[in-house]
């Protein structure tokens, strides 16, 4: 994505819709927090957007005044394409230029071409709401406010949109709404015994990137077992201060990059580099039930491990919720998976593009293992490492490994260089 912002002919400052991540390419506009005259500050929130994942809030990173703005509710924009033009706009925040050289190269404030196209849709046509004897809001005519998307959402799961209670400004309905009211659909059998399921909405998004992955990037994986019993011992220990599982994992990930940088890396293609972050976006895959989802921790080397664990918790909540915001779903730069939670071994996980690596992590067992010369049972798991071939060799990426299984067999002794 250029990162130049376009100048519109009026002289204004064009903010165009940022890369919301995760392979999506456009946004509906749901509603506007600004007017056309209204003064805004660096980083203020403008817009209320909603993707294939989530509605979610859109900072913009210039002050100034707003000028105009280009849409209305109801249409759907392409990533890059204007959303606001701000008359006298400072120059975009420091913070947002760090994350555009660091991170994925999803830009969290991006600065699209200017060439995208907006399509238009049906306008949400505000409509009168009033209350019911139960407390619910009905809108008194029709049509329901709803967005077109959510309107092919409800239609697509055979959802009665006229006993949906909206969530949304004003009672609109929104994705989470439709999403809690569907029903499981009853599978579709073709006459020849097949069933088709059509690859769209998030399932389509992660399909996409998925794809791209395996189409881009020559992968490589290493693994070994390792044991895990002082790790539950140290997780039980740290449980009062809500420390779990997935954050001690986290910390060691943290800490091996620092040491096999390496490996926190991307390809830029354009440019045939290696480009090696000086800060590290973890991400950790996440269920939810809209799908696959990736989180990310931005400058989880900043973090002590208890904040680790406390930003973990609150993405996974949000994620749950259909919540996450553009800001924590893109500058990941290297991803973790713990698939153990789905009762399985071991996996070759697929690396989230860009990124350069992922580890993967599988469920802790009872297993016969030699400790301290003799046969003994105990808590084992197998850890998985999918990495890029041309950010490094099997050196790096088996030396990585290492470090990560010494971390989980002597978890103390890491921590206290940690």
């Amino acid at each position: 994505m250029n990162s130049a912002v376009p100048t519109p002919p009026n002289g204004g400052t064009a903010f165009t819709l940022p890369d919301l991540g995760e392979g999506l390419t456009e946004a509906e506009i749901v509603r506007w927090h600004v007017a056309v005259g209204d003064r805004v500050e660096a980083d203020q929130v403008v817009a209320e957007v909603e993707t294939a994942k989530a509605v979610v809030d859109v900072p913009c990173p210039h002050a100034g005044v707003v000028e105009a703005l280009h849409g209305e509710p109801g249409d759907v924009i392409a990533v890059g394409s204007p959303l606001t033009t701000i008359a006298g706009a400072d120059a975009p925040h420091e913070q947002h230029r760090t994350e555009e050289r660091a991170g994925s190269g999803n830009v969290l404030v991006g600065y699209g071409t200017g060439g995208a196209k907006r399509r238009r849709r049906n306008r949400i046509r505000p409509v009168h709401v009033v209350p019911q004897a139960n407390g619910a809001a009905r809108s008194a005519g029709a049509p329901r406010v709803l967005s077109p998307i959510v309107r092919r959402l409800a239609k697509q799961h055979a959802v009665d949109l006229s006993s949906v209670d909206g969530s949304g400004p004003g009672g609109v309905i929104l994705r989470r709404d439709v999403e809690a009211a569907r029903v499981p659909e009853p599978p579709v059998t073709e006459p020849s015994g097949e069933t088709r399921v059509p690859l769209r909405g998030l399932r389509g998004a992660v399909a996409d990137k998925l794809t791209r992955s395996r189409r881009e990037i020559p992968d490589a994986s290493t693994w070994v077992d390792v044991d895990a019993t002082l790790l539950l011992e140290a997780r039980d220990v740290l449980k009062p201060r809500g420390i779990g599982l997935l954050a001690l994992l986290a910390r060691f990930c943290v800490a091996g990059l620092r040491r096999f940088p390496e490996l926190n890396a991307s390809v830029d293609a354009d440019r045939n580099e290696i480009v090696q972050h000086s800060r590290i976006g973890l991400g950790f895959a996440a269920q939810t039930p809209r799908g696959l989802v990736v989180p990310v921790v931005r400058d989880a080397h900043e973090m002590t491990t208890a904040q680790l664990a406390e930003a973990i918790s609150q993405r996974t909540e949000q994620a749950r919720e259909g919540e996450l915001g553009p800001k924590h779903l893109t500058g990941g730069t290297f991803t973790l998976n713990n698939y153990g939670v789905f009762g399985v071994d071991g996996s070759t996980p697929i690396i989230n593009h860009p990124e350069a690596a992922i580890l993967g992590v599988g469920r802790i067992v009872d297993k016969p293992w030699a400790f301290q010369g003799e046969l003994a049972l105990r808590k084992v798991t197998q850890l998985s490492l999918t990495f890029d071939h041309r950010v490094c060799d099997g050196g790096t990426a088996g030396g990585f490994l290492r470090y990560l299984a010494d971390c989980v067999e002597n978890p103390v002794t890491a921590l206290a260089d940690l």
